[in-house]
């Protein structure tokens, strides 16, 4: 296929239309965009098709993790993750369009996370994703990493504006409202620790090794969640924020009250702690949830989880049972795409070009890109 805006791209113009009119500039009945994921740990590319009326489809995913580089150092380290980007991105690239039988010519569009991350990751795939829309002609969207999770849940679900989001991922918990592609209000963020990285810090003082969130979630599986009565930091307070600071030092000082800890004492400290997490979690949410119920006039909303925790089966679980009491639909994405992937940055692109948006090639890597910086559509 060939893109019927690459004039105005080139003239380093945003372009501001609407769905329709953008389609109808391209003389195409889809778009079908390679996207791009280095923001941390992940070396990714997808290729992802949106139909005219929307729908959409992943036809390649391919998720490169660097686990084992990183674990000797008990977490990310960036100058190790900018490397391996460097090293094997050209190649997952490759095997994305191979897996999806096309190549850059039958491409609508290249999409790149610019941002939040690291910044030496960032750029790898950011310059990579100019690079090949300059050599092809493409449009290029700079895509915000939180803006494809929060969009994940229209393309495995289709869900419709507006709906209520609770990202939780290694670097943010947030309640947003998703009104629109580039219209996000942010009702409640962590003061502290993200979720993520609260229970990576959890497991690193019991020994477990990294990532921490499986491991804490497989031995929370075998413990008693009721064994010691940690805080539920922020529940009963007004808004819709987090704190998981002070839970995460009530852990610690438990387990050096007790300690030598036994595998009996590490499961049931990893039970409390998970049981903690999701109490503070599904409080908070339930809050948003009739906030979103009051200014929409009583309607239930849609409820997404999106972001790495997003694969804890114990929050979602909670979730399921929140907005069933609350009469809202519960949508987790598949446990493929709820961590970093390039199938949602792509996803995002497609929304972007649908809406005649685009990036010009000084686009910046940001490290800090909060999703009510995105100008609206």
């Amino acid at each position: 296929m060939t893109v019927g805006i690459g004039a105005d791209y080139r003239d380093g113009q945003r372009n501001l239309k609407t769905a329709s009119e953008a389609k109808s500039d391209m003389g195409i009945s889809g778009l079908r965009v390679l996207g791009i994921e280095t923001s941390c740990d992940e070396t990714a590319a997808a290729i992802v098709v949106r139909d005219e009326d929307g729908a959409g489809h992943v036809v390649s995913n391919v998720v490169l993790s660097q686990l084992d580089e990183h674990a000797p150092y008990g977490g990310v380290v960036p100058e190790i993750a900018a490397r391996a980007h460097v090293e094997t991105l050209d190649g997952l690239i490759a095997q994305a369009l191979e897996e999806a039988g096309c190549g850059f010519d039958d491409l609508d569009g290249i999409a790149a996370t610019a941002g939040p991350g690291l910044i030496g990751g960032l750029l790898v795939g950011l310059m990579t994703g100019k690079a090949i829309a300059a050599a092809t002609s493409k449009p290029f969207v700079a895509v915000n990493h939180l803006e494809g999770h929060a969009l994940t849940a229209r393309l495995t679900d289709g869900v419709g504006f507006p709906y209520l989001l609770l990202l939780v991922t290694g670097g943010h918990t947030q309640i947003v409202k998703v009104e629109d592609v580039g219209r996000y209000r942010r009702w409640g963020t962590t003061l502290d620790d993200a979720v993520g990285e609260a229970f990576d810090k959890v497991a690193k003082m019991l020994g477990l090794g990294w990532p921490g969130g499986p491991a804490v979630e497989r031995l929370a599986e075998k413990g008693d969640p009721a064994r010691f009565a940690f805080p539920r930091p922020m529940t009963g307070r007004a808004g819709c924020d987090f704190s998981f600071s002070g839970l995460k030092t009530a852990v610690r000082l438990e387990a050096q009250r007790i300690a030598p800890l036994s595998d009996t004492d590490v499961a049931d400290l990893c039970a409390s702690f998970q049981a903690a997490i999701v109490d503070c979690l599904a409080e908070r949410t339930e809050r948003a949830l009739v906030r979103f119920e009051e200014e929409s006039g009583g309607a239930a909303p849609v409820l997404v989880v999106a972001g790495g925790v997003a694969a804890n089966r114990a929050v979602r679980a909670r979730l399921d049972g929140l907005a069933a009491l609350h009469g809202a639909r519960l949508v987790a994405p598949p446990l493929k795409l709820c961590g970093d992937n390039a199938a949602m940055i792509a996803w995002a692109g497609c929304e972007r070009l649908a809406r005649g948006l685009t990036d010009t090639l000084d686009a910046p890597a940001r490290a800090r890109w909060g999703l009510e910086e995105i100008h609206a559509a």
